[in-house]
């Protein structure tokens, strides 16, 4: 069923959704459910349009049945967990590619996907601050590359000392919308081979906060070769030890500590964040969690 005109603003969310079908329908599932609660706001009142929502709704009915012994279905926290780890996977995976100079289709696709991907968790809530500023600077790289690669020019790499106030007043006032947005993202995968191996600076765009040699692991979610690529065993990538902070070694609850429900659910979300960073083997992203969960246990702070 086409998608009506007045819905084109979820175009591309629906477009992810079904790139995503096969290798990771959890993340497929929560684009559809973003569709849909934003097609419910743009127009659930012309018939076609509500035509193509009920078709939508039941699309993700028959998945979440599908999906019903997944925790990122059945819970919600664990879900956006799982939904936020590879959105962050693939803008690091682009990051380093900008970085290193490698520019091509693949990386502004997952530039722009992740930026995407972004929008979705908002079906879980507001976005913190530093997604917020990760879907901006998402955005604003896939179009920038994307023309300079159009127009014959050489990207320069990095933030190269964009301020927030330029992305909004060269893209942002023309709409901003992800359907208007000046990149129309190419058919094929991102490929996440060929990982840089120097380190990256730390981002500086606004505040954007990338620790160096952050990058996808080799085994990520959206790990296949490019079309044209020949096919590549995956090789072993050196992990550095993760340092662990000593003052938690044998730590106990404090005395008179009493945490609060607010307490034990944020807790509970950096241990579901931790499970989902070890399903993509990310060593260090799961024991800073773990920490994280286990200085509140122990304190009441963060």
């Amino acid at each position: 069923m086409a998608l009506p005109p007045q819905l084109k603003a979820i175009q591309h969310h629906l477009r992810t959704a079904q790139e995503h079908e096969k290798r990771e329908p959890v993340v497929a599932y929560y684009c559809r459910l973003y569709a849909m609660q934003t097609g419910m706001k743009l127009d659930s009142k012309t018939p076609e349009c509500r035509k193509f929502l009920v078709k939508l709704m039941d699309q993700l009915e028959m998945m979440k049945k599908e999906l019903s012994d997944n925790e990122s279905i059945s819970q919600e926290i664990v879900g956006n967990a799982h939904v936020e780890n590879y959105a962050i996977k693939m803008f690091l995976y682009a990051d380093n590619e900008d970085r290193s100079g490698r520019f091509h289709k693949n990386m502004i696709k997952s530039f722009y996907t992740s930026s995407l991907l972004f929008d979705v968790l908002t079906v879980f809530g507001e976005l913190s601050e530093e997604n917020i500023q990760h879907r901006k600077y998402a955005k604003w790289k896939a179009a920038y590359i994307h023309n300079c690669l159009k127009n014959g020019e050489t990207p320069q790499p990095g933030p190269i000392g964009m301020e927030g106030e330029a992305y909004d007043d060269e893209f942002g006032a023309e709409g901003g919308g992800p359907s208007q947005a000046p990149y129309d993202p190419p058919q094929s995968q991102p490929s996440f081979h060929g990982h840089p191996s120097n380190q990256p600076p730390a981002s500086n765009f606004s505040n954007i906060q990338i620790p160096p040699g952050s990058h996808a692991p080799a085994n990520t979610p959206a790990d296949i070769p490019h079309p044209e690529a020949q096919p590549v065993k995956p090789v072993p990538v050196p992990r550095a030890m993760p340092v662990v902070d000593p003052s938690l070694l044998n730590k106990t609850q404090e005395g008179d500590l009493r945490l609060t429900p607010e307490d034990f659910t944020r807790a509970q979300k950096y241990c579901k964040y931790a499970g989902s960073a070890l399903q993509y083997e990310d060593v260090g992203t799961a024991v800073q969690n773990l920490q994280k969960a286990l200085k509140l246990l122990t304190t009441g702070k963060e």
